[in-house]
């Protein structure tokens, strides 16, 4: 049986509300069938417009076996290509951030505009066309500070994303801020691995002291379906609503993008020690009360984040093999905040750093103990792990029509 017939047997075989079968989380051929199907032909978080701060600013991504380039044009418009020169493959740009006003590849020096035209090739044979070896491009969508990619030929609409997380994130400004602090870990387990400790918050009484001081252990704030009926969740939603920001859950048919708003601690406004503010300066000049708790979007299979009144922190999910996945945490400030005077540093990052890394170890003996001969499926807590099931759900039956042929997607509310 190949691959792919033994992923679609063991997906159309697997039993509901359980983890998946060993091979999903440690066999390389379905890692690549994860890529092919899933990475490789869907909208993928990258990073901010606030990177990009002017004409020639450039930052660079890797997924996988992509490597990409994202800059800013001449026009100011963000447009993404494969970091690949077309002369003999080098990759054009090494840095991982940058400002040039042309991209030069180091190897023979063949040199792209910052529409991707190539304007010079040294010494090429007569009769060579410059304007048949652009940079090829990479199919790219800026909504609201937030840049997404497309590595497909023909990437799916990204319209209705947008209209559901636009209204949601653009009072917050993200357009203006300005990236205080980030980090990369690598973890070692695979990318879903990574998303089902996400998921849920069953783990956090026993492994995030820092995050449980703000974090309310409640289910229904990891953003699941039933989050609509806790009553104290529509009170939040109302309060903030009336305040001009829109917050009720919000989720697509297929599972894979949802955006909702939801309520710290009592008392609590942002991801500290204290639990107050760590920037003095909001994040946007529009939100003016530091008690609207936190703004969550998930897009599956790259972002969650958390948008506060006074800062904002976003995490990106790049796979690297079957057992190693690289988190990218970003620490997104007001563009005119100064660190020292409006933040302190290690207070602003200090919970998200400690909890990245004790999500690490957590995600790195888990992939361990499955790795074990011994191992088989479990049941996830219908309780506490709605969030991972919806997840694993999302997986299974996104990945089912594209092992056998077809896919799909619309909005629905939770009000």
């Amino acid at each position: 049986m190949d691959t792919r017939a033994k992923m679609l047997k063991l997906i159309r075989n697997r039993k509901s509300g359980f983890s998946l079968e060993q091979p999903f989380y440690l066999d390389p051929d379905f890692f690549k069938l994860d890529l092919e199907l899933i990475w490789y032909r869907d909208w993928l978080f990258a990073g901010h417009d606030c990177e990009l701060p002017k004409p020639g600013s450039y930052m660079t991504v890797q997924v996988a076996d992509y490597a990409v380039i994202i800059l800013r044009d001449k026009q100011g418009n963000i447009r993404a290509f494969h970091n690949s020169c077309r002369h003999r493959g080098s990759r054009v740009c090494a840095a991982e951030k940058g400002t040039s006003a042309r991209l030069v590849c180091p190897y023979h020096q063949w040199t792209y505009d910052l529409d991707g035209k190539l304007l010079f090739a040294r010494q090429m044979a007569e009769g060579f066309d410059k304007s048949s070896f652009g940079l090829k491009p990479v199919a790219c969508e800026s909504v609201a500070g937030y840049i997404f990619i497309c590595l497909a030929d023909h990437p799916a609409d990204f319209a209705p994303f947008r209209a559901m997380m636009e209204p949601y994130f653009a009072p917050h400004r993200m357009t203006e801020a300005k990236v205080a602090y980030e980090s990369t870990i690598i973890e070692k387990g695979n990318w879903k691995l990574v998303w089902e400790n996400n998921r849920e918050c069953y783990h956090c009484a026993g492994n995030h002291p820092e995050l449980c001081i703000t974090f309310p252990e409640k289910p229904v704030v990891t953003g699941v379906d039933q989050v609509g009926d806790d009553a104290e969740m529509q009170d939040h939603w109302k309060k903030c609503e009336a305040a001009g920001l829109p917050s009720a859950f919000r989720i697509d048919e297929a599972g894979q993008f949802r955006v909702t708003r939801t309520p710290l601690l009592p008392g609590m406004s942002s991801y500290t020690i204290s639990g107050q503010p760590a920037v003095k300066r909001g994040l946007s000049d529009v939100v003016i009360t530091p008690e609207i708790g936190s703004l969550l979007l998930y897009h599956y299979p790259t972002i969650w984040n958390h948008v506060l009144g006074d800062h904002a922190v976003t995490f990106r999910v790049f796979p690297i093999s079957a057992t190693e996945t690289a988190v990218t945490t970003k620490w997104l400030v007001h563009k005119d905040a100064v660190e020292g005077v409006d933040y302190d540093l290690q207070e602003l990052i200090h919970v998200w750093t400690e909890t990245n890394d004790q999500d690490r170890r957590i995600v790195e003996e888990n992939a361990r103990g499955i790795h074990s001969p011994a191992y088989e499926p479990g049941p996830y807590s219908a309780v506490h792990e709605d969030g991972v099931i919806q997840f694993v759900d999302w997986y299974a039956g996104f990945i089912e029509p594209r092992l056998a042929g077809g896919a799909t997607t619309s909005l629905k509310s939770v009000a």
